[in-house]
């Protein structure tokens, strides 16, 4: 790998402070001296200050500034990172200077990494409020959906950058989800014209970097606060959780804010136990995972309100590989993440294509958050509601949920019960695991009169569970009807997002 410096770099005195500030980049207008704070703006070869810059959040990300690594066969190296707020949280963007000057972006997106650069137009950009959540658009005559339209502002900066939006100011940040390449293209209204950025999703381990930080867990010492309801200790141990629940009196506690807010919480009566505890590790489709979130979620059918249905998702943790979901509904498991591009919708809604996969519609409905319990690296909250649709095709699984501000798709595919039971060595409650990928305990024997007597119990126990589920209390019960096969939303979440 190329470790030489991209180019001559440029280095003058702060003029807040004197202390040396450093240009690796010719399209780096803007810095944040390491010592004093200063944003310091280049013009040519003088630099003023323009302020002071907040202090930077410690997110406790692997990267750090000057790792280095190879990215399409260039050598990169990180300058800069921009932190960045929105409603529901908080995400980091860090500047990646190219072996050949050029720029380019590292960020996170729905709990894994996007590497972007820039890309030139060939027209002139509408207004943000233009782009409407789930609508279609072309861009350089490329079709793209759009996933999110959201104010969002800089919460700090650190390093050599080549924009710097203005502290605490919100403007609007789209993205939108590419059909055809599993693509995601961000526009930065905080400029005039807005920037544009066009990324693909990356694993870290292929970037093959160098200088990371050895641990991407908070240091349990830094996180722990008392629980704003009860008081009993709580400790955060993942950098990027903005939920997060006491484990004595089970309030759902809000940190988008930081610890140093005043810390919002939500009660949670009548908790539900999740079958795999939270902290379990195991391997699941070759990656090690480990559980550090829980979710009940209940549906309902739009046109039958009255008829629900539950199912559960667990969030799964790997340092390399980011976030992914274990879903856990009546159908049986699978294992799902969130997608880079968009899948295209045909024009009637009963199919989905995405990277060549032809998926059938199995049903829509309405979901809703009941029950959490764990960390999450959005903020999750109890009643947080999504419009949903699932689609199938054999083991494969494509989901699609849509909130007000924003649109999020889910790919994955079915497992064996046996195989979540191995994984995190519950090989005791395998029954408890089995849901209907389970095979039949016998053999048939041909169609006799017994088994005509098993078919009419079978009968009378669906209808005495039909009945029990009108009854249903979702708040300490998982609902699942048997009236109809939810599937569950295949691991569709209420955040998501782009680069958070």
């Amino acid at each position: 790998m190329n470790t030489e410096s991209p180019q001559r770099a440029y280095r003058a005195p702060c003029p807040g402070c004197g202390a040396p500030v450093a240009f690796l980049s010719a399209q780096s207008s803007h810095a944040v001296c390491g010592y004093c704070q200063s944003m310091v703006l280049r013009q040519g070869e003088t630099l003023s200050r323009i302020g002071k810059m907040a202090e930077l959040f410690d997110d406790h990300s692997p990267l750090q500034l000057q790792a280095s690594g190879t990215w399409n066969n260039k050598a990169f190296t990180l300058v800069g990172r921009l932190q960045y707020k929105y409603a529901e949280g908080s995400w980091t963007e860090w500047h990646a200077v190219l072996d050949d000057g050029s720029s380019a972006y590292l960020s996170e997106d729905n709990g894994a990494y996007v590497i972007s650069t820039p890309l030139t137009l060939q027209r002139e950009l509408p207004p943000a409020e233009h782009f409407r959540v789930g609508a279609s658009t072309a861009i350089n005559g490329q079709t793209f959906s759009v996933a999110t339209n959201n104010p969002v502002a800089l919460m700090s900066a650190q390093g050599e950058l080549p924009r710097l939006p203005a502290l605490g100011q919100p403007f609007a940040m789209v993205e939108l989800r590419s059909q055809t390449a599993g693509e995601v293209l961000s526009i930065d209204y905080s400029t005039q014209p807005p920037s544009v950025s066009i990324g693909q999703a990356v694993r870290l381990e292929d970037l093959q970097l160098s200088g990371l930080r050895s641990e991407s867990v908070k240091d349990e010492k830094g996180r722990q606060f008392n629980c704003p309801h009860c008081g009993a200790p709580v400790a955060a141990l993942l950098a990027s959780s903005k939920s997060i629940t006491c484990g004595s009196c089970n309030s759902l506690i809000d940190l988008s804010q930081g610890l140093g807010a005043e810390l919002q919480h939500a009660l949670q009566d009548e908790p539900l136990a999740p079958l795999i505890p939270l902290g379990s590790q195991g391997p699941l489709q070759g990656v090690l995972w480990q559980v550090v979130g829980f979710q009940h979620r209940m549906g309902t059918d739009p046109s039958d309100p009255d008829e629900q249905f539950g199912w559960e998702e667990y969030l799964l943790y790997n340092a390399e590989r980011g976030f992914t979901f274990l879903v856990d509904s009546s159908e049986g498991w699978s294992v799902v993440k969130p997608t880079t591009g968009a899948p295209v919708l045909s024009d009637n809604g009963q199919n989905a294509t995405y990277l060549g996969t032809r998926y059938q519609l199995k049903e829509r409905y309405n979901a809703e958050t009941s029950y959490v319990a764990g960390e999450f690296y959005w903020q999750v909250a109890r009643g947080q509601k999504t419009s949903n649709r699932d689609f199938v095709n054999g083991k494969n699984l494509l989901s699609m949920e849509q909130s007000a501000n924003e649109v999020t798709w889910s790919v994955g595919r079915q497992i064996e019960s046996d195989a979540v039971a191995k994984a995190f060595k519950l090989e005791d409650k395998k029954d408890l695991l089995q849901r209907s990928d389970a095979g039949p305990g016998s053999a048939a024997q041909g169609v006799s009169f017994r088994a005509g007597l098993v078919i009419f119990l079978v009968l009378i126990l669906f209808l005495l569970v039909i009945s029990r589920c009108s009854r249903c209390d979702p708040a300490t019960e998982n609902c699942a009807s048997s009236s109809r096969s939810s599937g569950g939303s295949f691991g569709g979440f209420s955040s998501g997002g782009g680069h958070k």
